[in-house]
């Protein structure tokens, strides 16, 4: 299980395949938002679900690709 307080703003996001996806603005509920100005996010939030990390070291590691998560995030209001 994945405790979101060891989740902090501007940690590194990765995919399973070792990719850039974003940089943690903060946890909301069960989502983390992505940072807007990270290059991956093109000046928008997204919301990835907590259920999407894999593991937490000094980054946050996905359990979905790259390209699977860009697919699947939502964006923030």
């Amino acid at each position: 299980m994945i405790e979101s307080s060891q989740i902090t703003e501007h940690m590194e996001v990765l995919s399973s395949d070792g990719k850039h996806v974003g940089r943690v603005d903060h946890v909301r509920g069960s989502e983390i938002e992505l940072a807007k100005m990270d290059l991956q996010a093109m000046g928008k939030h997204h919301l990835i679900p907590l259920s999407w990390v894999d593991y937490i070291d000094e980054k946050v590691h996905l359990n979905l690709d790259r390209d699977e998560a860009e697919r699947r995030w939502t964006k923030a209001n």
